[in-house]
């Protein structure tokens, strides 16, 4: 297999789609003041449900995704910190827009904390358009659309 392939995770996968999500949030604790939420995500449920995609072997990157009635929800993307800057987050993205065609949906929606500029940054240059600003709870985030139809 090639070790660029996204394909969806397995139980075997859950243990490192973990350790990824954590070491791509750990450094946003500080900032934030508090664990983001895809930190404290079921990851073996949402591997049990095939809700994640993975690519590396290691796992260096993934996205974690919900089909909804109108939408495709992009819940988590998260980057090894070693693998970021390797075009590895777009290729997510593309692939997360490319599964939302496939199944008919008309876009990708998504959110980031507002503290997490970075994330904004990457998703705007990728043409996400904010939708609102809204606190969730303990979260003030940034909710974001693609059309891809």
């Amino acid at each position: 297999m090639n070790d660029l392939e996204i394909r969806l995770a397995t139980a075997a996968d859950t243990d490192r789609v973990k350790a990824v999500t954590d070491a791509a949030y750990h450094h946003y604790i500080a900032r934030i003041g508090l664990v983001p939420a895809p930190m404290e995500a079921d990851h073996a449920a949402d591997v049990a449900a095939g809700r994640v995609f993975v690519v590396g072997d290691p796992v260096a990157g993934l996205a974690v995704v919900r089909t909804e009635a109108d939408h495709l929800y992009l819940d988590n993307l998260a980057v090894h910190p070693d693998a970021q800057g390797t075009g590895l987050g777009r290729r997510l993205l593309a692939f997360v827009e490319e599964r939302a065609r496939a199944l008919g949906l008309p876009e990708v929606r998504l959110l980031t904390n507002a503290m997490m500029w970075e994330n904004q940054k990457m998703y705007e240059r990728y043409g996400y358009e904010v939708v609102e600003r809204r606190l969730d709870g303990p979260y003030d985030r940034i909710h974001y659309r693609k059309p891809v139809s």
